[in-house]
């Protein structure tokens, strides 16, 4: 028996290390796309179909017992010889990659970190996201819609480059005066971003694909407009895209190691995927877009496994577990604690207080702590509170409503105060000279403590502005405390949840989100209703005063939250107010307008100099394009495997994958040059440099694009921007040399535009139907 009778898969065996660095050992050895569907699956147990892609295990030593020993022999010098040249090459490979991402990490640096600096004044988002660096460094609570991961690690960097004070109040004002180490902040935030560039060339390179391919991506990424101008700045942006970058190629390192499960690097690659989704997601909550797709990606491959008849269950199971702890567990794990640390920091009471329950309020230090008497009795003065929208206390102070009944305001109001007292009285006036508990259904009127006026109420359509209604309200009690049975039959302080219904009319005591004017001083409107929801007529009694009383009363106090609890809390918080953020601005930015490029958004303008977040539209354009063609080819393929037809494609691989090598990196260079080329034209929208109405007007590709080139200069002379030294000598050659060949040319124009613009947001609740009243105060 020769050699050549030996089976071709001993002397080539076809097993595939689905790494980033291993490929075929043909001359496009790095440039033929490789796709991780091929691979075998992580159980290492193969299909009987598969045997174009198994290790050929049925063809086992001891079947090979009547080969001649020297024939076997000479076999494995020559598959010893195979491997040893496939690890060369896969050395050789690795060695390529990281050359190539250690010159695009540099690139990459050049490319967002040029300028920084500029503008020196507040831009944008950096009003919000540098105003909470400041609040962590003051260690006061406040409420923002987002998790606290990216906010606490720019005020890390912040509080260590010396920021102390500033308050980012408003966009425009200037950071040199007050010496905002800014500079430090944008750093941190650009490398973030910068960081994205290589680890999309990893990710393209790790998924199978070629050196062109990962470099058309990289590029594409390094080159994007709008992510160079919003890296630049202090937002949340920039480390959300690096956790969700590094995400993504983590999990791509894991579905790498199918065919080894179990054993370290696929538990490591795995754990680090569920550690990178718990940051993502702590940055803001659009990770929970990330956690969708590998979760789409996870349901997939355990579906695929259990449809595998030969994966016994407890391997199955095995699976599911790993990826249950890594993929749920372990992020859940890193957004609790991100909150912890988030409380950590910020102990003390602060602005953000009003968005919270007192329970809430009385785990800050520095919040008066309610210990009030439980028993409530006619003649106590009471702080009355709103359950359903933490607004606060009810409230009433001298000033008149400018229209309607014109009578003296009724609000809530967030903060302790004076103002907040009501005396609750009897219907007839009387004197009260012992202790007479408020039960369910008693008829009361309520006194403001301040002013002596009593809780009233108007109708205010103008056929009735004239009649008055009575001025008593009877008491509904709604629930009590479990563990105070005596909270369900008369008022007691915290525990009893109660209504108030006006005698005459039944509307009942409301309130709601809707915030008055400036004549209200932007309180919270109090009104009285019929059919309005019940949650929002709902009060209880916070604190109360009544001589009558015995000193040694029994109290109460609000129960202090733990962590869990808080955590919950905050997060609803957090969800709801996300959810009333309904209204929009002129220069705001929809989805609908990304896909292509309809419109960018207003960030900074000063000086005749701005700056307006535009994408790059080659690369939103082709983007899109890619993507629509993607999704087709991919149905396409889908009934062609169900025909028995296995097809790939990758992308700008399968645009090029007739090519030699030359010519396809030939032709990504010229792709590249041509996405270098447009970057250029909208430079300085995107880094705030000088530009005049004529360049800035012919980059106007789109009429929806509203940056505004009548506040350019004609010229670039008009902006009396200095050129350094080596630029002058430059241009002094060029003048020669244009006037020694007599062709002038025209002088490179620069520049970039914007308005300024502020992202006020209203919060709207619905308002509740039927006859509203106006709540008063009146004798």
């Amino acid at each position: 028996m020769t050699l050549d009778n030996i089976p071709l898969s001993y002397v080539h065996p076809p097993e595939r290390v689905d790494s980033l660095y291993n490929r075929h050992l043909s001359h496009q050895q790095d440039h033929v796309p490789v796709s991780m569907e091929d691979n075998a699956y992580t159980t290492g147990i193969t299909k009987p179909t598969d045997n174009f892609r198994k290790r050929n295990s049925s063809l086992k030593r001891q079947d090979m017992d009547g080969y001649d020993s020297s024939d076997v022999d000479l076999f494995d010098s020559k598959n010893s010889k195979f491997r040893q040249k496939k690890e060369e090459q896969r050395r050789a490979s690795r060695k390529r990659d990281w050359y190539i991402v250690l010159a695009l990490t540099f690139w990459a640096a050049y490319i967002r970190l040029y300028k920084i600096s500029h503008p020196p004044s507040v831009v944008f988002d950096e009003v919000h996201f540098g105003g909470f660096a400041t609040k962590y460094i003051k260690t006061r609570f406040f409420m923002d819609v987002h998790p606290p991961l990216a906010k606490m690690l720019i005020a890390l960097v912040g509080k260590l480059a010396g920021l102390d004070g500033f308050d980012f109040k408003d966009i425009g004002k200037d950071y040199l005066e007050e010496n905002v180490p800014y500079v430090i902040m944008r750093v941190f935030c650009g490398i973030t971003g910068l960081l994205v560039v290589p680890i999309a060339y990893l990710t393209v390179r790790g998924a199978g694909h070629s050196i062109a391919a990962g470099l058309v991506a990289a590029f594409m990424v390094c080159y994007e407009n709008g992510l160079i101008a919003n890296n630049r700045l202090i937002l949340l942006d920039p480390p959300l895209l690096f956790f969700t970058a590094a995400t993504a190629l983590m999990w791509i390192n894991f579905h790498n190691q199918k065919r080894r499960p179990f054993q370290f690097w696929w538990y490591t690659w795995l754990a680090l995927t569920g550690f990178g989704l718990g940051l993502t997601v702590s940055c803001k909550w659009v990770g929970l877009f990330t956690i969708a797709t590998i979760g789409t990606s996870t349901v997939k491959g355990l579906w695929e496994l259990w449809g595998n008849t030969r994966v016994p269950t407890s391997v199955f199971l095995r699976h599911f577990g790993a990826r249950a702890v890594c993929l749920i567990v372990l992020p859940i794990a890193v957004y609790l604690l991100m909150f912890r640390i988030h409380f950590h920091i910020l102990p003390n009471s602060g602005e953000g207080d009003g968005f919270m329950t007192p329970e809430f309020q009385q785990t800050l230090d520095g919040h008066a702590s309610v210990n009030a008497p439980i028993d409530i009795a006619f003649g106590s003065k009471v702080f009355i509170r709103h359950v359903a929208t933490r607004g606060g206390y009810l409230h009433s102070h001298p000033h008149n409503y400018p229209a309607g009944s014109k009578q003296q305001q009724v609000t809530l109001y967030p903060h302790r105060d004076d103002n907040n007292w009501w005396t609750i009285a009897k219907v007839d006036n009387s004197n009260v000279t012992e202790i007479e508990y408020i039960k369910n259904g008693d008829v009361v009127t309520f006194k403001h403590a301040n002013s002596f006026k009593r809780l009233h109420s108007h109708d205010i359509r103008p056929s009735m502005t004239d009649i008055e209604y009575h001025n008593e309200v009877r008491v509904e009690i709604i629930g009590g405390e479990k563990s105070d049975p005596l909270s369900t039959e008369r008022l007691r302080t915290i525990h009893t949840k109660f209504r108030l219904i006006h005698v005459m009319s039944q509307c009942a005591l409301f309130s709601h989100s809707i915030k008055l004017p400036e004549w209200g001083f932007e309180q919270q409107e109090v009104t009285c209703i019929k059919g309005g929801k019940i949650a929002k007529t709902v009060w209880y009694i916070e604190s109360t005063e009544n001589p009558l009383l015995p000193p040694d009363s029994e109290r109460v106090t609000y129960k202090k939250l733990g962590f869990l609890r808080k955590f919950l809390e905050l997060n609803k918080v957090m969800w709801d107010t996300n959810s009333g953020l309904t209204s929009s601005h002129p220069y705001d930015s929809r989805p609908e307008s990304w896909p292509l490029l309809r419109r960018g958004i207003n960030f900074w303008s000063k000086e005749k100099l701005h700056l307006y977040l535009l994408g790059n539209p080659l690369i939103y354009w082709s983007t899109f394009i890619s993507v629509l063609v993607c999704v087709m080819l991919k149905g396409i393929f889908v009934i062609l495997e169900k025909r028995g037809i296995q097809k790939d494609f990758g992308g700008f691989d399968l645009l090029t994958i007739r090519l030699p090598n030359r010519k396809r990196l030939l032709a990504a260079a010229l792709f590249i040059f041509s996405v270098i080329y447009v970057y250029r034209i909208f430079m300085p929208i995107t880094y705030g440099e000088p530009w005049t109405q004529s360049l800035c007007e012919k980059a106007k590709w789109r009429s929806t694009w509203d940056f505004d080139c009548a506040q350019y200069h004609h010229d670039i002379e008009s902006y009396k921007i200095n050129k350094p030294l080596y630029v002058e000598g430059i241009d002094k050659v060029k003048d020669a040399l244009n006037s020694f060949i007599g062709n002038r040319q025209q002088a490179a124009e620069v520049a970039g535009g914007v308005n300024i613009v502020s992202d006020g947001v209203e919060l709207v609740d619905e308002s509740a139907s039927n006859d509203i009243a106006e709540a008063t105060a009146t004798q």
